[in-house]
């Protein structure tokens, strides 16, 4: 019995590899799309922290400001507050009288705050 063998010249190459056409974009635009869309996005990012960052600065000098008018207004509540005290000592006790060597008017050491914070 004669054997099985290949033609002469050989078998045709096998074909493996399937001929489709690529499907979407290029990997390349892809990524320069998405690229450029994180430049838009990192480029806002940055616009908003700086607008908050100055925002910031705005809100930090205008309070800078204010503290004169403050300390004024509540020096003039502590005055108000000490003269009414001394009128109502002076009333209960039927005369004025001073823990201190002298008359100046000496700022308390504490605060009296409201028992609820309005926020």
């Amino acid at each position: 019995m004669p054997q099985d063998l290949p033609p002469a010249g050989g078998y045709e190459p096998i074909q493996y590899k399937r001929n489709l056409p690529a499907r979407g974009f290029r990997p390349s635009l892809v990524l320069l799309g998405v690229a450029g869309i994180m430049t838009y996005g990192f480029w806002k990012v940055g616009k908003g922290i700086r607008e908050q960052n100055e925002l910031a600065r705005e809100k930090m000098w205008s309070r800078i400001h204010l503290i004169p008018l403050l300390t004024a207004e509540e020096d003039r509540d502590l005055v108000r507050r000490h003269f009414a005290d001394q009128a109502r000592e002076k009333e209960l006790l039927g005369s004025s009288t001073s823990p201190y060597n002298s008359d100046r008017f000496v700022r308390p050491t504490y605060a009296v705050t409201p028992s609820k914070a309005s926020n």
